[in-house]
């Protein structure tokens, strides 16, 4: 199920709200939780009833793994790890090693086309995690329902934020939060309704140029028909602010309808287009992922505490790690390495970019210290625009081929691809200033306002987490206002882009 469906908003949302409060109410605090935990479940099986048998079974095995943990650690610690990982693998990657060692060996093993189950990644790192700090004995006492509900719980449950046990088993246990609380509701409401409308108006806009783009890539990539530089960069910007406020809608979300229900869920998302390095886009993009490979992966193998040397290996490890957790790529994995060697550069040339910018203080002020900092988001911008283009694509071939494009002179543009930034009426506005109106020219100077203020939402404005959620007749007014326009535009439901993931 969808957030952004009739079926999820209209239906199954108001349903779960009533009947978990329902059930506190009248002091049925156990059937309340049964409850939420069948609701989740009926989420995420509405995608495809035989994903309700993996999380399930995955669900049991990990529970039965920890309640008998104390009586072999070690081996039960590495069984647990087996079968997640060895769940993901089977899942999400198997038809891609068979292909890649027919492709090298020359062999014809069958592929499966094994479905892959939505939020498998997630769900899993989410257990993977709970294991391990079992074995840490840094796990209370949970029973059977509360762990299933941790772990099944439908906002977070198909992408994200991967969260901690302990942060949400102890707030089912809190008898405040059993309550309603017209504060929260009234925040989580105005969260979620911010988020649908980046996801339906912004997200989805952008989707549709991208899809264009990268469709027309895959059948003409080089030659007569193929991407021309200024198509080129309008695909790779859209895909740019079409992830950024899919995955940022979806947060924004997720967090809107943990607060409906009183529950805390971590931040997954802080503005990460204004980074200055990626290693600082890392520390705002999918915050929860970031945390997950820093515990229980970077800092086991021994973090940046034996030498530089180890210190970029473990670097590389994670970025590896976070390139094949995205999907069965090439595309991917070296997207992970890509970032993964940015991350290493930070680290070797940090020292030295602070003398420079502290010379350039002590020489020419804050302005200079300013021109820095804005060279230094430019070439982060141009960095994370150019491995999203790789993100998207549908191989490594395709991805070189669409950059050597850039280098053939040919500034055209289809009206096909920017027919879905036409701002409607403003062949009118154009008119009042004597410019012309031809539908080129209205085309144009649409997409570049809208990319104008995408950008601007993106780098100057307050992302929701931060904001102040005044209840008052003109949030009423906006909140309201807002999820009436997304509702009426929910002509065809967009799965987010993490899901497949």
């Amino acid at each position: 199920m969808q957030f952004n469906s009739y079926i999820f908003i209209l239906f199954f949302l108001p349903i779960t709200l009533l009947g978990y409060f329902g059930l506190n109410h009248i002091g049925w605090q156990k059937n309340a939780q049964g409850f939420l935990l069948l609701m989740s479940l009926w989420f995420y099986g509405y995608f495809n009833y035989s994903y309700l048998l993996i999380i399930c079974v995955s669900i049991v095995v990990n529970y039965h793994i920890y309640r008998n943990m104390k009586h072999a650690r070690k081996p039960l610690l590495l069984l647990g790890l087996l079968f997640n990982v060895g769940l993901i693998f089977y899942f999400k990657y198997y038809d891609f090693f068979i292909s890649n060692i027919n492709a090298v060996f020359g062999t014809d093993f069958i592929l499966k086309h094994i479905m892959l189950p939505l939020g498998i990644s997630f769900f899993t790192f989410q257990q993977i995690s709970f294991i391990v700090d079992a074995y840490r004995n840094e796990v209370r006492e949970y029973s059977f329902l509360e762990y299933a509900l941790f772990v099944s719980f439908f906002p977070q449950l198909v992408a994200g934020p991967i969260v901690l046990h302990s942060e949400l088993v102890p707030q089912f246990r809190d008898k405040e939060k059993k309550k309603i609380n017209f504060d929260n509701l009234s925040k989580g409401v105005m969260l979620f309704a911010r988020g649908l409308g980046k996801k339906v108006l912004i997200a989805d806009t952008f989707g549709g140029a991208v899809d264009f783009g990268i469709a027309q890539a895959g059948t003409i990539a080089v030659g007569e028909g193929a991407l021309t530089i200024s198509e080129i960069i309008i695909v790779m910007l859209s895909y740019t602010f079409q992830i950024y406020f899919d995955f940022s809608g979806y947060s924004d979300m997720a967090t809107g309808l943990g607060l409906m229900f009183n529950l805390s869920i971590p931040m997954n998302f802080n503005s990460p287009y204004k980074a200055l390095s990626v290693a600082d886009f890392w520390k705002r993009w999918h915050m929860t992922l970031t945390r997950f490979l820093t515990t229980y992966i970077y800092i086991p193998l021994g973090g940046n505490r034996k030498g530089k040397v180890r210190t970029y290996i473990n670097t590389m490890i994670v970025f590896l790690v976070s390139g094949i957790w995205h999907g069965a790529n090439w595309t991917f994995i070296l997207w992970g390495i890509l970032h993964g060697l940015a991350q290493c550069f930070n680290k070797l040339t940090s020292g030295v970019y602070r003398k420079i910018y502290d010379g350039a203080g002590s020489v020419l002020g804050k302005a200079g210290q300013g021109v820095l900092k804005t060279i230094q988001w430019i070439v982060t911008f141009v960095f994370l625009n150019v491995t999203w283009l790789l993100f998207r694509a549908d191989s490594v071939t395709m991805w070189t081929q669409i950059l050597r494009r850039l280098f053939v002179l040919n500034l055209d543009v289809r009206e096909e691809l920017v027919e879905t930034f036409r701002i409607p009426k403003l062949r009118y506005a154009l008119k009042l200033f004597g410019l012309p109106q031809d539908n080129g020219y209205v085309l144009g100077v649409s997409t570049a306002v809208v990319m104008v203020l995408a950008l601007m939402i993106c780098l100057c404005f307050k992302n929701n987490y931060e904001r102040t959620y005044r209840k008052n007749a003109a949030s009423l007014i906006f909140t309201w206002g807002l999820l009436t326009v997304c509702i009426v535009s929910l002509s065809s439901v967009s799965t987010f882009l993490y899901f497949n993931f």
